[in-house]
C-alpha cells in the first residue's frame, strides 16, 4: 500500500490544493489578523487538504465510468486499472475522518458544519448530469475554504470571509468552465453539461472573462472594506497580470496550452493574493 501512496497524490491531483489553499489561509490570517498560532495553523491545514482530498476521491469514484471515455480522462487511475474503486474508496473515508477530527479540534462551530461541507464536495459531481451550472457549483466547492478557515479562528462567521469565498466561486467557476472547454464534443455526445457545452466555447469564454472580472472586483472590495494596506492592492495588480497572462495563452481556437493556463497560471495567482495579503498585515 505504501508504494500505491504516489498514485494516490497523483490521482487526487495532490499538487493542485495551491490552488484554494493559500486562499484559506489568507481567511486564516485576516481572521486572525495575523499568525493564529500552530493549534489553529495545523488544524486548519489538515481541514483543508483532507477535505479536498474528499471531494477530488469522491470525485474520480463518481465519474470513473464517464472517464473510461472520454479520451482526455481514460487514462486516470480508476479507469485505466492503476487503483481499485475499493481503494479510493478507503483514501476518501480516511481523508473524511482526518477532516471530521481536525474540524473537532478547532471549535463546536467548526465540528457542526464538517459534514455538510463534506456532503457537498462529495455530491456537486453529480451536477454535471442535469445541470450547466455545474462550473460554478465547483467554483463553490473551492469556495468553502477561506469561510472555513475563518471560522477555524473565530468560531463564527462575518461578511469579510463570505466575501473572500465569493470571489473565490468566481474564480474557480471561471478556470473549470475554461477548463472543460477542452471536453465540449465528449459532453454533448455523452449527454452531459456544462457552460461550453450549452453555450459554446466563446461563449465559454465571455463567461469565464466576466467572472475573473468580478472575482477581481469583490477582492478589492474586501480591501477596501478590511483597510487593508497597499501590498494587499499590489497583490490584486499581480493576479490581474497573471489572469491576462492566461488569456493570452488559450483562445476559443487554441486551446493547446490549457494544461499551463489551468496548473501554473491559477497556482500563481492564489499565491500572489497570499503573498500581498500578508504583507498588508506584517508590513
Amino acid at each position: 500500500m505504501i508504494r500505491k501512496v504516489p498514485l494516490f497524490l497523483d490521482a487526487i491531483k495532490f499538487h493542485e490544493s495551491v490552488f484554494a489553499l493559500p486562499f484559506a489561509y489568507i481567511g486564516m490570517f485576516l481572521a486572525a489578523d495575523g499568525f493564529p498560532g500552530w493549534h489553529a495553523f495545523i488544524w486548519i491545514t489538515v481541514a483543508m487538504v483532507s477535505a479536498r482530498t474528499v471531494g477530488m476521491a469522491a470525485n474520480r469514484i463518481i465519474d470513473r465510468r464517464i472517464d473510461a471515455k472520454n479520451p482526455r480522462a481514460a487514462v486516470r487511475h480508476l479507469p485505466s486499472g492503476l487503483l481499485k474503486v475499493g481503494e479510493m474508496v478507503g483514501l476518501t473515508a480516511a481523508a473524511l475522518v482526518a477532516f471530521i477530527i481536525a474540524a473537532a479540534q478547532l471549535n463546536t462551530l467548526a465540528l457542526v458544519l464538517a459534514p455538510f461541507a463534506a456532503a457537498y464536495l462529495v455530491l456537486y459531481p453529480f451536477t454535471k448530469r442535469f445541470t450547466w451550472a455545474a462550473n460554478l457549483l465547483l467554483g463553490w466547492a473551492l469556495a468553502i475554504s477561506p469561510s472555513a478557515a475563518w471560522i477555524g479562528v473565530q468560531g463564527s462567521l462575518s461578511i469579510q470571509p463570505v466575501l473572500i469565498s465569493v470571489a473565490v466561486a468566481f474564480w474557480a467557476g471561471s478556470f473549470d468552465i475554461l477548463y472543460h472547454t477542452q471536453d465540449r464534443r465528449f459532453h454533448l455526445k455523452e449527454g452531459l453539461h456544462s457552460v461550453a457545452s450549452r453555450f459554446g466555447i466563446v461563449n465559454a469564454f465571455r463567461f469565464a472573462r466576466t467572472l475573473d472580472t468580478l472575482a477581481i472586483g469583490v477582492l478589492v472590495t474586501l480591501g477596501i472594506w478590511m483597510s487593508l494596506s497597499w501590498p494587499y492592492f499590489v497583490g490584486c495588480g499581480g493576479a490581474v497580470a497573471f489572469l491576462l497572462y492566461k488569456y493570452s495563452l488559450v483562445n476559443p481556437s487554441d486551446l493547446s496550452r490549457m494544461g499551463l493556463a489551468f496548473a501554473r497560471i491559477n497556482a500563481y495567482i492564489s499565491s500572489t493574493m497570499l503573498a500581498g495579503t500578508l504583507a498588508a498585515i506584517y508590513l
